[in-house]
């Protein structure tokens, strides 16, 4: 069994200081944001300057529920392009994403074997479509990889949030789902992540995704799972699907108190352009933006189009080509290219970098764990 009295605080974060490479030598900061060069003109219009940084700057886009929604058509070409679809490749271009999370989130009730077995069938459904279309879509799995698929021209396809439901309350399955491409996984119903907050098991799961490289999601969780979460991962954290709760109250938007803790934490608020959670209106998603940029700071605030997932949009935002308009908007509110560039592009890439980097610290000091739950919570 692995140690259980693993010290949380056995690999200090790296705020601010170098970390070590797999050699034990010092290198940059993993958690850092990369250095800013300018790329448009300050006095061009905002929709061409808009366009221009996303060229440089594509948006990583933080949820996409293609995947299940694949699952109804009997016949589709994404390269093509899918009249019944709000993403395709065409449209990801147009819009200027560079990178995006597929979901592997089920639909409500699937529990057990049943939910271990839809998310096994979720991925292996996602490689058969990314090796499908290989002209616009590459698979990516780190910072390194995502970089090297854009620069060839391609979109690349990251594998993730599933939900804890897809572990079964077991490690053994959670490693070989990262085996096969899994990169988030969503800590929301499941026994050890409740309402009460993270259990033993709970803690030892977080511990194991930050040995894996698993980024942790909070989009959903209770309170209690946040806050516990913020402290007990050594990587970044993400919630995918979270806007400014004094915005808009809806119950997967965050509270000032939590954007900040998140800001504190260097974890990353990806805004979904959902009317149900950010409003009916482009300058709605705005404001959120601006709010959480705000309260967490510019490295914490990222996007996440929730195309896909069965959701109403904002107007002007009704598929994956939206993004330049709403970067414009922006620019008018008088946002910096560097923190444009940041919301789009390098918040992701940093998180990833973060990951990786705790990562192979965790696996120089700790074996794989078989803790099981009756164990620590029975």
């Amino acid at each position: 069994m692995a140690d259980l009295q693993d010290d949380l605080h056995a690999t200090p974060r790296v705020d601010g200081l170098e970390g070590l490479d797999d050699l034990g030598e010092l290198v940059e900061d993993p958690f850092a944001a990369t250095p800013y060069t300018p790329v448009t003109d300050p006095g061009a219009a905002p929709l061409e300057r808009a366009r221009a940084l996303l060229a440089a700057h594509p948006v990583a886009d933080g949820y996409c529920g293609l995947p299940w929604a694949l699952r109804r058509l009997p016949w589709y070409d994404l390269e093509l392009g899918e009249r019944d679809l709000e993403t395709d490749v065409p449209r990801l271009r147009e819009g200027g994403v560079g990178a995006v999370f597929w979901s592997l989130h089920l639909p409500e009730g699937l529990a057990g074997d049943r939910a271990v077995g839809a998310t096994l069938e979720q991925l292996d459904l996602v490689r058969t479509v990314v090796a499908a279309h290989p002209e616009g879509l590459r698979p990516a799995h780190t910072a390194g990889e995502v970089a090297d698929v854009r620069h060839r021209g391609r979109v690349a396809v990251l594998l993730g949030p599933a939900g804890a439901a897809a572990l079964g309350d077991c490690l053994g399955i959670l490693r070989s789902l990262h085996a096969l491409g899994l990169r988030v996984l969503t800590l929301s119903g499941a026994s050890w992540a409740s309402e009460a907050g993270l259990t033993r098991f709970g803690e030892e799961v977080i511990r194991e995704m930050n040995r894996l490289g698993v980024i942790a999601d909070l989009s959903g969780a209770s309170e209690q799972t946040v806050r516990r979460a913020f402290a007990a991962s050594r990587a970044p954290v993400l919630c995918t699907r979270s806007a400014a709760r004094a915005l808009r109250p809806h119950p997967a938007n965050l509270p000032d108190d939590l954007l900040a803790g998140l800001g504190a934490a260097k974890g990353l608020c990806l805004v979904p352009l959902t009317a149900e959670q950010t409003g009916p209106s482009l300058r709605d998603v705005a404001d959120h933006l601006d709010h959480v940029r705000a309260l967490a700071g510019p490295e914490c605030v990222g996007l996440s189009g929730t195309y896909d997932a069965g959701t109403a949009h904002p107007r002007e935002l009704p598929d994956a080509t939206g993004y330049p308009h709403l970067i414009a908007e922006l620019l008018r509110r008088g946002w910096p290219e560097s923190d444009v560039a940041l919301l789009t592009w390098g918040n992701v890439q940093r998180v990833l970098r973060g990951a990786d980097f705790t990562a192979r610290a965790a696996q120089r000091r700790r074996e794989p764990s078989t803790a099981r739950i009756a164990e620590l919570d029975g």
